[in-house]
């Protein structure tokens, strides 16, 4: 069998962000805004979620200002690290969630090992852009710590994906992060995921470098 289809990965990507920009609707948001919602709708195929994106005031400024200056990536999951575009970054993001550390702290304390991964976190918060991508427990007890005192991310991406959690936890840091102090990018409902939230990342990271769509 013979198919026609493109091959060239630049004209992929060109006609794609072309398409993207026909059907989403990016008014009223910055430049790098529309980046990162273009990013969005790419990785999961649907441009009416651009509507469900939501931006704090300085967030895309202080994470690419963070990245910019060699931040930790910390990730709940390795889905999401691995999602991180390597050549962009120079050292690889931190995830924990499979460290002993966190299996044992998770079965001492009934919890889930996402949340006891954050334990390990603490020592390299400050300053840091933070990718949550699929576990909602995690995104709440990162909200309980911060208010508990832990030091602040530069930035949290929050948007894990599922039923039970998930949507409220993105509301959750929707509603008091102006409260806490903390920069965020969400993604509101049940939808989103590690290629979504790594997406995310990764237009910030593009933005940087001059890379725009």
């Amino acid at each position: 069998m013979s198919f026609e289809y493109e091959i060239n990965p630049q004209a992929i990507e060109q006609e794609s962000f072309r398409q993207i920009r026909e059907l989403t609707d990016l008014s009223g948001l910055s430049r790098e805004q529309q980046q990162v919602v273009m990013r969005v709708v790419h990785s999961v195929g649907i441009p009416e979620i651009a509507a469900q994106v939501r931006f704090s005031e300085n967030a895309c400024t202080s994470g690419m200002e963070a990245l910019g200056d060699n931040c930790n990536i910390l990730c709940d999951v390795e889905m999401v690290k691995q999602g991180i575009t390597k050549r962009m970054i120079n050292h690889l993001p931190l995830c924990y969630l499979n460290d002993p550390q966190a299996a044992a702290l998770a079965k001492e304390r009934g919890e889930t090992r996402s949340m006891a991964a954050l334990e390990l976190w603490r020592s390299n918060l400050s300053g840091s852009v933070v990718v949550i991508g699929n576990a909602p427990t995690a995104l709440f007890r990162l909200l309980e710590m911060i208010e508990a005192g832990a030091d602040k991310p530069a930035l949290i991406i929050g948007m894990p994906v599922g039923f039970v959690g998930a949507a409220e936890s993105k509301q959750a840091l929707w509603d008091c992060h102006q409260k806490l102090g903390i920069e965020c990018i969400t993604l509101l409902g049940r939808e989103g995921g590690s290629a979504v939230t790594a997406a995310t990342c990764n237009a910030l990271l593009r933005c940087n470098r001059g890379e725009w769509y």
